[in-house]
């Protein structure tokens, strides 16, 4: 080939190529290869969600009929739009299939987006009681729950349980957890997806739609509240609730920790049962109607005393427990409520092997009244409880839980002297001696009747003479000093030294025909503690007891009195004789 040919052939090879540059270069990009303009993120999300386009070129937003948004032709909602980022909510009516950018005449590719529904895969509990919070897991709920205003222009995601709207506390793309509400009846469980899609003019905003999840069931079951949720053996225990049955069934029962209770009522909407003997911590498990359900876990305690206070002291004294898990003194009964029945079972203090009086039972203390035929020994604290029948009925064992709170010392008190052995009226005696105890200032009246009767609310409390078995006794004393059988007025009082001021009486006698006594000035000094003991049934209690010392004579001096002139003359501004 000759020079010249070789020459005119690279020129027009190289012709060729530049055409061939300028054919491709004129060629529309919709023609040429589906290159995105702008980066999608995430690539797949159900309607309502926000994407966001990001990438240059965009230019500035104009109008809504200029800068638009579809997805497979379908307008989405534009909430933000700068040169390099735009951000839209998926459409309701969206479906799997390219997007695209509209910024007036131009037209930007954003690439392919997957629209995906809610999936509920499973709900626990299956069944529930209400207020529980119940845990849905599946997948492309969504990152958040959105928005809690359920005003806002663009709906609120939410759970829907028996047609109940229930507001989520958790919110994830795979799990949601929810509260399930009071309100709420058996029935489906659904996700919904709040989703606003634009006018059709592009602007703001058509009626919100929901995207709704598959349904899953759920069944809702009475609630039940049991109090309380700890205590020592012989513990009342009720459960409130509904459908318990209007009576117990054969297999049905309460058990804790695994162990059958002892059943004391059985109704519809209350059960009454009594922890029994060997219980230990661990589930309170109601089975009834054939069906096994946890409602609730209960601490079993141990009653443990730390102190008494005194540890040594006369009959009559108030003699203090403390510790804890006590429980309570009279819930052995059937009823819900302790004082309905005042059944104290096998419920006591001892001190010294004798059962003292109950003044005060609470869980973290016990008060007692050291009782008139008390012993120096060991204070016990007995709590009673029992094991049930293969039915739940009373009972195949009865027993106690012993607990020692210490050692007491019965004191009993002497008296060594006195002065003066005779005064005038209001005058001080003073008594010296030990073991005489302190005085008990309160009326309060010792027999337990009064506190069982004021739950009745009834109206004929009074103070009756001692015969009067059915109300209040009179003799409410429990520290006493008499002169000649007449009570005086007490000073002070410690455990060596009691001062009293001589009594006011009528010196001159007292009685009636055939009982009079015409001389009351001198007679027996005499310092008295009361106290009682309880029956042999268990009950509460004997007549009152005294222990009487006698101090010797005493006389009461005709010193003191008023002048003979104040009945005479008793008021001189108005006599006559001038």
């Amino acid at each position: 080939m000759s020079h010249s040919i070789r020459q005119w052939m690279q020129k027009m090879s190289g012709t060729a190529l530049v055409l061939a540059g300028l054919s491709l270069a004129m060629v529309p990009p919709e023609v040429g290869a589906s290159v995105p303009r702008a980066a999608l993120q995430p690539g797949q999300a159900p309607p309502g969600a926000t994407v966001s386009l990001s990438g240059k070129g965009f230019g500035r937003f104009t109008s809504v009929y200029s800068n638009r948004v579809t997805f497979n032709g379908v307008p989405a909602l534009v909430q933000r739009w700068e040169p390099d980022l735009i951000e839209v909510k998926v459409p309701f009516k969206a479906t799997t299939g390219p997007v695209e950018i509209v910024a007036g005449k131009k037209k930007l590719p954003a690439g392919t987006f997957t629209v995906v529904r809610p999936q509920i895969d499973g709900i626990t509990p299956p069944e529930a009681e209400r207020g529980t919070r119940l845990h849905i897991t599946g997948r492309h709920f969504g990152p958040t729950a959105g928005s809690r205003d359920p005003n806002t222009m663009f709906g609120v995601n939410d759970v829907i349980i028996g047609g109940v709207v229930a507001r989520p506390r958790q919110w994830k793309d795979d799990r949601i957890e929810v509260e399930i509400p009071a309100n709420a009846t058996s029935g489906d469980v659904v996700v919904r997806l709040a989703s606003s899609d634009p006018l059709p003019d592009g602007s703001c905003c058509a009626p919100v739609d929901y995207v709704v999840s598959n349904a899953v069931p759920l069944s809702l079951i009475p609630t039940v509240r049991v109090d309380p949720l700890s205590g020592p053996v012989g513990t009342k225990v009720v459960l409130f609730g509904q459908g318990f049955g209007a009576s117990k069934g054969a297999d049905d029962a309460v058990l804790i920790g695994g162990q059958a209770t002892t059943v004391a009522q059985w109704k519809d909407d209350v059960i009454v049962v009594h922890v029994p003997l060997g219980a230990e911590s661990g589930p309170l498990v109601l089975k009834s109607q054939g069906r096994e359900r946890t409602v609730a876990t209960f601490t079993v305690h141990v009653p443990k005393p730390t102190a008494i206070t005194p540890v040594s002291a006369p009959i009559g004294t108030l003699l203090t427990i403390r510790g804890e898990h006590f429980g309570f003194y009279s819930e052995s009964g059937s009823t819900p409520y302790n004082f309905m029945d005042f059944n104290t079972g096998e419920n006591r203090v001892e001190i010294g092997g004798v059962p003292a009086v109950i003044y005060r039972w609470h869980d973290d203390r016990i008060d007692v009244w050291v009782p008139f035929s008390a012993k120096s020994g060991k204070v016990v604290v007995y709590r009673s409880a029992n094991k049930p029948n293969p039915d739940g009925s009373c009972c195949t064992e009865k027993g106690v839980v012993a607990a020692e709170a210490g050692e007491f010392t019965l004191a009993n008190p002497v008296i060594e002297s006195y002065d003066p052995t005779s005064a005038g009226l209001d005058e001080t005696v003073t008594i010296k001696g030990r073991g005489f105890g302190t005085f008990l200032k309160t009326a309060e009246h010792a027999q337990l009747d009064i506190n069982q009767k004021a739950y009745k609310r009834r109206q004929d409390f009074e103070i009756n003479e001692p015969d009067a078995g059915s109300t209040v006794l009179s003799n409410v004393s429990r520290t006493e000093v008499l002169f000649n059988g007449t009570a005086a007025l007490v000073q002070s009082w410690s455990d060596h030294e009691i001062v009293v001021k001589v009594p006011r009486r009528n010196l001159y006698g007292i009685g009636r025909r055939g009982e009079f006594f015409d001389n009351l000035a001198t007679g027996p000094l005499v310092v008295r503690r009361g106290s009682w003991d309880i029956l042999p049934d268990g009950t509460c209690c004997t007549p009152k007891k005294w222990l009487t010392l006698e101090a010797g004579q005493f006389t009461i001096e005709a010193k003191g009195l008023p002048d003979r002139g104040y009945w005479d003359n008793n008021r001189p501004d108005a006599s006559t004789n001038q």
